[in-house]
């Protein structure tokens, strides 16, 4: 047996003329230079979640510890 590593390429072989490639080394381009690369949707501003989200960091900010999961409704108990 050997212990030499085989040099080769693996895998696929990428196109460099393909809009993919064309696209990848734009965005490397955009970050190498300080950009930034926007991914997936937006966040609209305003939005009744974004309103939420800010009200509930403003809460961890405070202090205030935020547990998990819906509120538990209080146990109605039946006399018998």
């Amino acid at each position: 047996m050997s212990n030499t590593s085989n040099t080769a390429r693996r895998g696929r072989p990428a196109n460099p003329q393909s809009n993919r490639q064309a696209r990848l080394s734009a965005q490397a381009a955009r970050v190498a230079a300080g950009g930034t690369i926007s991914k997936g949707r937006p966040a609209v501003e305003g939005s009744a979640r974004q309103q939420r989200l800010a009200e509930k960091a403003a809460r961890i900010a405070a202090g205030e510890v935020i547990k998990r999961g819906r509120k538990a409704k209080a146990k109605e108990t039946v006399a018998a």
